[in-house]
């Protein structure tokens, strides 16, 4: 994984190049075209797709791969980013800094919202990685510092810290995190998960989708779920 590359690689992004080929280095296994579409990868294991993003776009693939193919969906979140800014004027790069913010598993749940309708087919598999990654951004932002609201220029994956894979309905539980009461809300899960009560509404509506989790009342505007045994 610590393959160090240039910035960008033939109109393909660094960090999806390199994934690509992490799982499969066999060019001839890449690419290959299914039905009317692409698949990123086709082997022995079936289609793997990597999407970094906007997983809406791949509703029209996974309707016709998942009727004949095991899909494996690989979703990469930042753990570890270290951040360098690309001056367009004198064409230097800053000196790396690490962002204060750090992903989690549940980043995925925001992407899975968009294709809830596939999550239960038994040929449909998810494998997150949290990597460590070089992220570099050009200083065209609107603010005095031209960072805020910069646009990115690449990014380069240095080593996986952690992986989470989902084969099956019940390996969603392992998104449940411990410590949760008996009955709970989006606050307690997003205090005891350690994220945004935004992101706590959206992985307990995941949850509730593939019947890991059951609502029992509710209180006021909010549910109250308990965990499916």
């Amino acid at each position: 994984m610590d393959e160090k590359k240039g910035i960008g690689t033939l109109g393909e992004k660094t960090l999806h190049h390199t994934l690509k080929n992490y799982f499969e280095p066999n060019k001839e296994k890449q690419e290959v075209r299914i039905k009317k579409y692409y698949a990123d990868i086709y082997n022995e294991k079936g289609i793997i797709e990597i999407q970094t993003q906007q997983f809406y776009r791949l509703r029209g693939k996974l309707k016709v791969f998942l009727k004949e193919y095991p899909v494996t969906l690989v979703y990469p979140v930042p753990g570890k980013k270290w951040l360098y800014w690309l001056d367009l004027e004198s064409g230097e790069i800053s000196k790396g800094r690490v962002s204060p913010k750090k992903g989690t598993y549940y980043e995925i749940c925001k992407e899975l919202y968009r294709i809830k309708e596939y999550l239960g087919d038994p040929n449909l598999h998810l494998h997150v990685l949290i990597l460590e990654i070089e992220e570099y951004r050009y200083l065209n932002g609107w603010s005095k510092d031209k960072k805020k609201g910069s646009s990115r220029c690449d990014r380069i994956p240095k080593k996986i810290i952690e992986e989470l894979c989902i084969d099956s309905r019940a390996d969603y539980k392992k998104l449940l995190p411990k410590g949760l009461p008996a009955e709970f809300g989006s606050y307690e899960f997003a205090k005891t998960a350690h994220i945004s009560r935004r992101l706590a509404q959206i992985t307990l509506n995941i949850l509730f989708e593939v019947n890991c989790v059951e609502r029992v009342q509710k209180k006021g505007n909010a549910w109250v779920y308990q965990i499916k045994v």
